[in-house]
């Protein structure tokens, strides 16, 4: 929401997608390179920060008092059709890098749950998806980006170098991303073959990821984190690969790679809390799971198999004026039981999850890196829920213990004390950040609020 104008500087109510926590910043938007590298040159006593299309749950695209850099004019796209590649501004969002590579039969490696996230977004929060088990996330397919420091520009930031070490994932903190140059995957239609199965427990879900995920480029499940007894955490597991030409229906094959997604509904503002409330998702949920199939195989379109929830824009607004975190965490296999031990207490406090993401990581390896080999959950809660911070700091020393850790771009409320444990090469990372930007003139309210910078 803009509040006014000071100093040529639009004033501006910004919040993270969960809106819990808004705060008031400046806000410019460049067109250029040079104006980014400029406004960085300059004093900025509450610092800056880069913000794309605010997509991060919390507080990581705010920066309270001081500087927010808009990227969304850096939003050049170049193709290049016989290698695969691409090179686009950081401001472009997956939505328009989709619809000018699609149709020439490019796909992206890597893709959130969503199309509303900026490709320098996704290399400073380092995005995964649904098969990160098989391709990794975003940086792994960034062959350079340029990078505009406090010191410097940057125009080639390489990998293996520090400085792409510690910005891949760095949630923006070392400097403002420009541009980058990844390769994009080839594939023969805009549709995926999936697999759906419901499954009857946490542990039955489990079993059949790892008996069958090998098959899949992608896997996700859905877990029902509101039904009870043997029912906990029963779930939907889809799980595909891209489709080709032969599997479309007759009338798709015509135009194969056809790309078209659309926005059906907007949640209207003002909506009242207690808009999505137990007994309601309790239903919706019962009614999901026995709808989906016991087993079959069906053929989805890109957008319907990746970005469901993008048919309805503003949707975090359904949470009403309180807004919601979510939460998400990755524990190594072998500590199975923390997941457990989440339904299981979020059940005993009466803090719902009314959408609950469950996947599976394969190895990685990064300063700031928020995957590691094992499992995966995210959960949407709302934020007024009776206990919620009692619950979720508990969890919280359970992961850290399991070794495990919380995804950055997603949290709100972390303990500082317990970064260190689920971030072990943190220090690393500190030290190369200090070289790019010694005065800490990048900052933002995670930075501030966790004791990153």
């Amino acid at each position: 929401m803009t509040q006014g104008v000071a100093g040529g500087r639009v004033t501006e109510l910004l919040a993270g997608w969960g809106t819990t926590a808004p705060t008031v910043a400046h806000v410019r938007t460049p067109k250029t390179a040079t104006e980014v590298a400029a406004l960085l040159g300059d004093n900025h006593p509450r610092g800056l920060l880069p913000r794309g299309l605010g997509r991060a749950y919390g507080d990581a695209a705010q920066n309270a008092g001081g500087l927010v850099v808009r990227t969304s004019a850096l939003d050049h796209i170049d193709v290049d059709e016989s290698a695969a590649t691409v090179t686009v501004g950081a401001g472009v969002s997956l939505d328009a890098l989709l619809r000018v590579a699609l149709p020439r039969g490019l796909f992206v490696p890597v893709t959130p749950g969503t199309r509303w996230v900026t490709c320098g977004g996704a290399l400073a929060c380092d995005v995964h998806g649904k098969n990160h088990h098989v391709d990794g996330s975003w940086s792994r397919h960034v062959s350079r980006f340029g990078l505009a420091t406090p010191r410097g520009m940057l125009d080639d930031v390489l990998p293996g170098s520090p400085e792409f070490a510690a910005t891949a994932g760095g949630m923006g903190l070392t400097g403002l991303i420009t541009d980058m140059t990844m390769q994009l995957i080839r594939v023969p239609t805009g549709a995926i073959v999936v697999d759906t199965e419901r499954t009857p427990d946490l542990d039955a879900c489990m079993a059949r990821m790892l008996d069958n995920d090998a098959d899949y480029r992608y896997s996700v499940a859905w877990l029902d984190c509101l039904a009870r007894g043997g029912k906990a955490g029963r779930g939907v597991l889809t799980r595909g690969n891209h489709a080709e030409v032969g599997d479309l229906p007759g009338g798709a094959r015509r135009d194969p790679l056809h790309y078209a997604p659309t926005t059906r509904l907007t949640a209207p503002r003002g909506l009242p809390s207690g808009l999505l409330n137990r007994r309601a998702v309790t239903a919706f949920n019962a009614a999901y799971y026995h709808r989906a199939p016991a087993h079959a195989t069906g053929v989805e379109s890109l957008a319907g198999y990746f970005y469901p929830l993008d048919v309805m824009s503003h949707w975090n607004r359904m949470y009403g004026p309180r807004g919601f975190l979510q939460y998400q965490y990755a524990v190594p296999y072998g500590q199975e039981d923390v997941v457990h031990q989440t339904l299981r207490r979020l059940e005993a406090a009466g803090c719902p999850s009314y959408l609950a993401v469950f996947k599976r990581f394969g190895p990685q390896d990064g300063l700031l890196a928020f995957p590691l080999e094992g499992w995966t959950l995210a959960l949407d809660i709302p934020a007024g829920a009776p206990g919620l911070a009692r619950v979720l700091d508990g969890l919280d020393e359970l992961v850290a213990d399991a070794g495990g850790r919380v995804y950055l771009a997603k949290d709100s409320r972390l303990r500082p004390d317990l970064l260190p444990a689920m971030y072990p090469r943190l220090d690393e990372w500190r030290a190369i950040r200090d070289k790019l930007d010694p005065e800490a003139t990048m900052r933002s309210d995670l930075s501030r609020r966790l004791g990153l910078v």
